[in-house]
């Protein structure tokens, strides 16, 4: 299979899931693009993780929990489904520093894993009735006689439409419409037990509900709020908004979500093209993905997103091959958060940046240190199956050494300045030999200085 065509594969691996095991690419040229596509897109054709399995090695506190979906990420073969929560996490931001109350902040990512890829109405009324989301937007204090504005503002806002297809009074009667939309007061966290307190639930009060006639959109009725949802599904705003949503997420790194009323998408057509799917499909999730993956557009934007911390450090660690089983001792994840990506803790109701706004002096410090230390042992899985491969080979010249370090790490396109850089760093010791025992060991210290030196690339950022 010729250098190009895998490179396709990893394009959609990087975008669609999280990244890539070496040999992984072969096997998927070998079903054919599109059915790759169809693969990602039914997560039902593959097992999913043994959750009791995961609850036994990990827990089930806040670390427990992360390590759970940090280990779905890294092994579970429903990559994009997982893409699709993170994305879900992303667009509709709640924290768990606010509640304190891990048990509500992990069962809204596990609503966002079974609506992965349904359609958007439907997420939508599941956030509506999701006790993290209440909690976070102050909606169990939305009552009749009290409105409280957060949920329905942010909902048009943020959530669906964005500034500039609503009005103050849309606002308004959005938010009478969810007056009443509460959740039960889970009993108290206990820190000594294994489960660390009791779930809650959604709770409708009519008795704190505005049943009034209201006008929305330039639609009036006594609205509820799965009325409100109805309408805002609808409506050509919401179309363009997920579709830009979207594109942001898996093809280019868009300005934030606050200057899109006065910048227009990068790719207009391709905006224009997501939204018309939207409404053939009804919303359907996976129609507007399958066109999107399957786009021209799509398929020529590589390396035009900076990767989050999180689709860096699940990369690397398929680079290198390790914590494929289940690990009680795993603990990456906790460098994610000085990369500026906590899960279960986006900063803002606006979500995580995108784009450079992943990047200062402090996280690009932090991202190419993780990523120089996770390479610096020969003996790991990943890079010993990438040796393998040389010795193969036979005699490995500078060049080729080179190249093919660099098709099988995936970076950008390099500068001549840095591929100037790599190919002295090669040539200096001259040809590598991995099958002779002799010069194994020193070949293999030379693939390790070599991915060092790629993975602290600039390009290396980029996906």
């Amino acid at each position: 299979m010729p250098t190009q065509d895998l490179g396709l594969y990893a394009h959609l691996m990087r975008r669609a899931g999280f990244g890539y095991r070496t040999g992984d690419l072969e096997k998927m040229a070998e079903r054919g693009y599109e059915q790759c596509v169809e693969d990602l897109l039914h997560p039902e054709r593959f097992p999913d993780i043994d959750i009791d399995l995961l609850e036994r090695f990990y827990g089930t506190g806040y670390n427990g929990w992360n390590y759970q979906w940090w280990h779905r990420m890294l092994n579970g073969r429903r990559q994009l489904e997982e893409k699709m929560t993170l994305f879900w996490h992303w667009v509709f931001a709640t924290s768990n520093v606010k509640a304190g109350h891990v048990m509500t902040a992990q069962a809204q990512i596990d609503m966002f894993r079974r609506n992965a890829m349904v359609d958007f109405r439907t997420i939508l009324i599941q956030l509506s009735k999701d006790p993290a989301m209440i909690y976070w937007l102050d909606n169990q204090e939305n009552l009749k006689d009290n409105i409280n504005e957060n949920y329905g503002r942010e909902l048009l806002e943020l959530f669906s439409m964005g500034v500039g297809n609503y009005t103050e009074e849309d606002v308004k009667a959005a938010a009478d419409a969810f007056t009443g939309w509460t959740f039960a007061t889970p009993i108290p966290q206990d820190a000594g037990s294994r489960h660390g307190g009791y779930n809650t639930h959604f709770v409708y009060r009519p008795d704190q509900h505005k049943d009034t006639v209201k006008s929305f959109m330039g639609e009036t009725g006594r609205f509820n709020g799965e009325d409100i949802v109805d309408i805002v599904a609808r409506q050509p705003a919401t179309a363009r908004f997920l579709a830009r949503r979207l594109w942001c997420w898996f093809v280019e790194d868009e300005p934030p979500v606050s200057a899109w009323n006065e910048k227009p998408p990068l790719d207009p057509q391709a905006i224009e093209m997501l939204a018309q799917v939207y409404f053939e499909s009804g919303g359907q999730m996976r129609p507007i993905l399958r066109a999107l993956f399957n786009s021209d557009a799509f398929k020529q934007a590589r390396f035009r997103r900076v990767k989050s911390p999180v689709e860096l450090v699940v990369s690397v660690l398929k680079l290198v091959g390790t914590y494929t089983d289940a690990d009680p001792e795993m603990t990456y994840h906790l460098g994610t958060h000085d990369m500026g990506q906590g899960l279960l803790n986006p900063p803002t109701v606006e979500g995580w940046p995108n784009g450079m706004g992943w990047i200062d002096g402090g996280t690009l410090n932090s991202r190419v240190n993780y990523a120089v230390d996770e390479v610096a042992d020969a003996s790991k899985p990943g890079i010993q199956k990438i040796a393998n491969l040389f010795a193969k080979e036979g005699p490995v010249p500078p060049e080729h050494f080179v190249d093919r370090c660099l098709d099988l790490l995936g970076p950008a396109p390099l500068s001549p300045e840095t591929r100037h850089g790599l190919l002295a760093y090669a040539a200096r010791s001259g040809t590598l030999d991995f099958a002779n025992p002799a010069t194994r060991k020193d070949s293999e210290a030379r693939l390790v200085r070599m991915l060092q030196l790629i993975v602290s690339a600039r390009e290396y950022q980029l996906c």
